[in-house]
């Protein structure tokens, strides 16, 4: 054989070599293939289920937002009557207010007089305590000239 026969030779057989890795990642390759179609076939069936759930979730909520939307309307009225008092009471403790805040004035003028005549009687007070004391001396003098004479 020559050398051209024996290149040929060898170019063949790494040839075969390399078809069997190929034809190993091919079928590696259509196993995974496969898979993937198992998993588009049921992709239907998966979106129609999942379609199904949320049209019920749809009609859940909307059943669930009409409950809500007549609760809310049965309490309007009374959330006008709270508001109502709320305002009223409002009114009231502003009127509360403005009467205290005159009491108060007129308590302060009171106090102040009070003050400005305090001082008076305790001059008063004084006084009278001062006139006491020489009225008991007096008294005392002259139970001491009777009891002596």
């Amino acid at each position: 054989m020559d050398y051209l026969g024996i290149g040929v030779l060898i170019i063949g057989i790494a040839f075969a070599i390399v078809s069997i890795f190929l034809i190993k990642a091919l079928n590696n390759l259509a196993k995974v293939l496969g898979g993937v179609r198992k998993t588009v076939d049921q992709l239907p069936d998966q979106l129609d289920s999942v379609m199904k759930e949320t049209t019920g979730v749809l009609h859940s909520s909307n059943d669930t937002l009409a409950d809500v939307n007549e609760k809310i309307r049965a309490l309007s009225p009374l959330f006008y009557i709270v508001g109502d008092i709320g305002e009223s009471s409002r009114k009231l403790t502003s009127s509360l207010v403005d009467m205290t805040a005159s009491i108060k004035q007129s308590t302060h003028e009171g106090e102040q007089k009070i003050n400005e005549e305090g001082w008076r009687g305790i001059y008063g007070a004084l006084a009278l305590t001062y006139y006491l004391s020489q009225r008991r001396k007096a008294l005392k003098s002259v139970q001491l000239e009777r009891s002596t004479s």
